[in-house]
């Protein structure tokens, strides 16, 4: 057992810190920005909150963090009473978050002249995959930390790698994310024309989901597309908000993106017609409005 503090308790980290109480058996401390939610964590998992994000990690083996954006890590790590205040010599901060690669390097060195060891760890999975602890890691930091890491880790995850040193969790994250949102509209085009040709969708997709074009999005969200019905899974606001990273990346690295461009204006589409809590597959309401 080791004790852990886990700051943010938004969809994904509330579960996870959950996960790491119940099926870690860890000694969990929450900190969330509105204290009445750390409150009702504690409650439901028999488990303490601090008041601050350096209170919470005072003492801790591990720190979690699962926040919204580059800004917000900034303020829970590096603020007055962030988390690397609190946190002992020897110890690891890992962030969730979905974030740049550059605030990830930041971490990392400001971690180092305290002491304490870094992991970038973004997740994939969305909100059923925390709830259900079976998220996708992808690591960036020293192997030997993530290897300490890793056991702690896997109370929330079913997969836990290392993609490299510091920042190749969140370059990982934004592949997985140009790959989806290719996907996604893909989908949404297949069965935007498989309804105008007046063929049975149900039919289709039973038949090409078992060749090359099958994919997760294919057998888990085909149904609820073809129903118009959007509210399952990772929401318009949060892709944009991870594509606008992936864009940012690219523009630094060189990569050509141009599907991934034109996707992430689609899911502009998406918002201007009203649609930000929508999930990522509302692409098709796009194309049928």
């Amino acid at each position: 057992m080791a004790k852990v503090a886990f700051i943010g308790l938004g969809v994904m980290g509330f579960p996870m810190a959950g996960h790491l109480k119940l099926k870690g058996g860890h000694d969990v401390t929450v900190y969330n920005r509105t204290a009445e939610k750390a409150a009702a964590w504690a409650e439901k998992f028999s488990g303490k909150s601090s008041p601050t994000p350096a209170e919470a990690a005072e003492g801790a083996d591990f720190v979690f963090v699962c926040v919204g954006n580059d800004e917000d890590l900034r303020s829970v790590t590096l603020g007055d009473s962030g988390a690397l205040h609190g946190m002992k010599p020897g110890s690891v901060l890992i962030d969730n978050t979905t974030a740049s690669a550059e605030v990830a390097r930041e971490l990392y060195a400001a971690a180092k002249q305290k002491g304490v060891d870094f992991i970038d760890a973004p997740v994939s999975g969305g909100q059923a995959g925390a709830e259900n602890g079976v998220l996708t890691v992808m690591c960036g930091g020293d192997e030997a930390v993530f290897e300490r890491a890793r056991p702690v880790i896997e109370a929330y995850a079913r997969m836990v790698g290392l993609m490299g040193p510091a920042g190749s969790g969140q370059l990982t994250k934004m592949i997985n994310q140009i790959c989806i949102a290719g996907l996604v509209q893909g989908l949404a085009e297949g069965l935007h024309f498989g309804k105008r040709a007046g063929l049975d969708i149900e039919k289709v997709v039973e038949v090409i989901s078992k060749g090359a074009a099958g994919s997760w999005q294919m057998e888990n969200r085909h149904k609820t597309m073809n129903a118009g019905k959007y509210d399952f899974g990772f929401a318009v606001d949060w892709m944009r908000k991870d594509l606008s990273i992936v864009l940012a990346e690219a523009r630094r690295n060189g990569a050509k993106l141009p599907v991934t461009a034109v996707v992430d204006q689609f899911y502009g589409d998406v918002q201007a017609m009203g649609g930000n809590r929508w999930d990522t597959s509302s692409l098709l309401a796009r194309l049928e409005k």
